[in-house]
């Protein structure tokens, strides 16, 4: 690497580090100033507070590197145009592309670097923040993650829980189905409760305040109970946990097994593959916005640092657009999965490639 790529690279990362800072701080004071009236009326403490933040801050990192990045590209690439730099650098033999590799070379190191950090780190922090908003500055403090929950614990039972309570593992409203293994159209038996609690000792469930039915083709029987172990079921709280779980809450390799006991099951799994496919192709982007930042800036203009702010915030609202827009057709099942997490890709670096074929080299 010579003195002029360290030189570059150098104003690079000093600009890049300094706008992810930037705009970490601006998106925590905006969220922050949003969410004050929950934290003060549950009396949030300032370290609970920071804490909440300090697990939030990942996922900000996430979504603002690309962002900065392309600030970076054109703030680097402007200022060296703007002073001839740029220019006594293509007079001296050094071609844009030559110009442009090192930044490139960064970029795609960053990439992979946020392949790890989006697919590992976010969705740990993503579960610590929500855990803790959960149960500190909801309006119900109460731990209750989600609703109508669907389970095929074997080939001749289902079981549905209307709300499951994470922090004490109960679940609430459930109906359990057992059909004849010969005809599995045929109900044998139903058991409905108010409540069904785990037993970590003895890694059982216990059904609460319900009633028992039995169903013959003749006739039925009935009889309501206090408490009842219905014994060991094939799943625990943990996976009734990730049943429940959000993508961004999930890491990539348990994002990858629960699309795979989806697709086992007969469900549709096309948001969760977007999602899944999105997780590798949103830090590509990084690349990209540099090959398009330089580019862009390449051409000394009288515009000022402002007009190439505006420009950063510009590019990136676009791409954001694009990629919701691209994301719901996928979601849907209209777009291939893998297609649509690349879409947005696909798009800018062409954009960001006619802009370069257009630019003196």
């Amino acid at each position: 690497m010579s003195k002029i790529d360290r030189y570059v690279l150098r104003q690079f990362i000093v600009t890049m580090v300094f706008s992810l800072v930037a705009f970490t701080i601006i998106f925590v004071a905006i969220n922050m100033m949003d969410n004050l009236d929950d934290f003060l009326d549950h009396h949030a403490s300032v370290g609970m507070i920071a804490m909440y933040y300090l697990y939030y801050t990942p996922e900000i990192i996430k979504l603002m590197i690309p962002m900065a990045m392309l600030l970076s590209a054109l703030f680097t690439t402007g200022r060296l145009s703007t002073y001839n730099e740029l220019g006594a650098l293509k007079s001296g033999g050094t071609s844009l592309y030559r110009f442009m590799a090192p930044l490139l070379i960064f970029a795609f190191l960053i990439s992979l670097g946020s392949i790890y950090f989006n697919g590992w780190v976010v969705p740990f922090a993503n579960k610590k923040k929500l855990e803790i908003a959960r149960l500190y500055f909801q309006k119900d403090i109460e731990f209750v993650s989600h609703n109508n929950i669907y389970i095929q614990d074997s080939k001749t039972r289902i079981l549905s829980i209307g709300l499951f309570d994470d922090r004490r593992n109960i679940a609430m409203q459930v109906s359990i189905q057992d059909f004849d293994p010969v005809n599995p159209t045929f109900l044998v038996g139903r058991y409905d409760a108010d409540q069904m609690q785990w037993n970590p000792a003895l890694k059982t469930w216990k059904l609460v305040n319900g009633t028992e039915r039995h169903f013959t083709e003749k006739n039925e029987t009935a009889r309501k109970f206090e408490t009842m172990s219905i014994g060991a079921l094939s799943f625990s709280p943990d996976d009734i946990r990730k049943k429940m779980e959000k993508p961004e809450e999930m890491m990539y390799t348990d994002l990858k097994e629960f699309i795979d006991n989806q697709q086992r099951a007969g469900h549709e799994v096309s948001r969760w593959l977007v999602d899944y496919y999105g997780k590798i192709a949103f830090p590509f982007a990084s690349v990209i916005v540099v090959l398009f930042g330089v580019s862009f800036s390449s051409v000394k203009r009288r515009s000022g640092l402002g007009v190439e702010f505006a420009i950063a915030i510009g590019i990136c609202f676009l791409y954001i657009i694009f990629l919701q827009i691209s994301q719901a057709f996928g979601y849907n099942g209209d777009l291939n999965p893998l297609l649509t997490a690349w879409l947005a890709n696909i798009v800018f670096l062409a954009a960001g490639l006619y802009t370069l074929w257009r630019v003196p080299k």
